[in-house]
């Protein structure tokens, strides 16, 4: 007569001879790739080399000739926020929350060199010592980046640009020193500390040179120091002092967001302003 225990040990063998191996066990399934959009190596004179540039369309683009705006992603590389923000603007496609739109992320390589203007900071200098070439990033934007979308995309002509941190830094200057680029900007908690806040500092006399040119400005900062509060404030009080009436600004502070967490729902907020779908009669 066979014992329980024999019985058992009998089994538990059976049993264990019958599962797969720890290596078959692990072994993913064949699958079929997810295709969120196209990357693109763009040859870029200005830079001296090929650029990593992300492109994603809507659902339907590829249904008729209709034309989309354009929201310009820095710091879009698919490493970076590409995935993100054009995630962002395909929930606002599938709810019906916002307009569709193409969005084309700028990857970054050297954020200081390639997002922050020349500074005097000796420290910063030192520490960043390729830093400071905003101005040619701009001109890579501007002279190569957007004509190859326009180029080879069905683009409206309805433009903007968003960025956070050193990005947000570049959309500000952006705005300040040649607003007519974009019709829209986007700066989530934009690192006005750099170059001891001579930007927002000196804000004021950019815009007294700015046209009425009808254009749009989103800020937001979170809760990061009295010195982004501080410097915040300042650029927010010469954009009152020297209000324009095409000129549309806002400022919504999130407190009880980070740095590091602020990103995500100030994102989804600037989508839905800029690209807010046109409301439906139902009758």
């Amino acid at each position: 007569m066979i014992s329980v225990r024999r019985l058992l040990l009998t089994l538990g063998l059976v049993l264990a001879l019958g599962q797969p191996t720890a290596s078959l066990a692990h072994t993913p399934p064949v699958g079929t790739p997810i295709v969120i959009g196209q990357s693109y190596a763009l040859p870029s004179a200005v830079m001296g080399t090929a650029r990593e540039i992300n492109v994603w369309l809507p659902p339907g683009y590829s249904e008729g000739d209709r034309r989309y705006p354009v929201l310009y992603l820095l710091d879009g590389g698919q490493a970076q926020d590409f995935h993100h923000i054009s995630g962002l603007a395909q929930l606002g496609t599938v709810n019906g929350t916002t307009r569709d739109v193409i969005v084309v992320g700028i990857a970054s390589v050297d954020r200081r060199n390639e997002l922050a203007l020349p500074t005097a900071d000796a420290e910063l200098i030192a520490r960043y010592p390729t830093q400071g070439h905003s101005r040619r990033f701009r001109r890579f934007v501007a002279d190569e980046v957007m004509p190859f979308i326009d180029g080879h995309f069905r683009t409206s002509g309805e433009t903007a640009l968003m960025g956070e941190s050193l990005a947000g830094l570049f959309v500000v200057e952006t705005f300040l020193k040649e607003p007519q680029m974009f019709d829209a900007y986007v700066a989530v908690s934009p690192s006005l500390w750099w170059d001891g806040g001579q930007l927002a500092r000196q804000s004021g006399a950019h815009l007294r040179d700015h046209s009425n040119d009808p254009r749009t400005l989103i800020l937001t900062v979170g809760d990061e120091g009295e010195e982004a509060q501080a410097l915040m404030a300042v650029l927010t009080g010469h954009l009152r002092a020297h209000a324009l009436p095409g000129v549309t600004w806002e400022f919504q502070p999130r407190p009880t967001e980070s740095h590091a967490t602020i990103y995500h729902g100030a994102a989804l907020d600037a989508l839905r302003r800029l690209y807010a779908a046109p409301v439906r009669n139902e009758d």
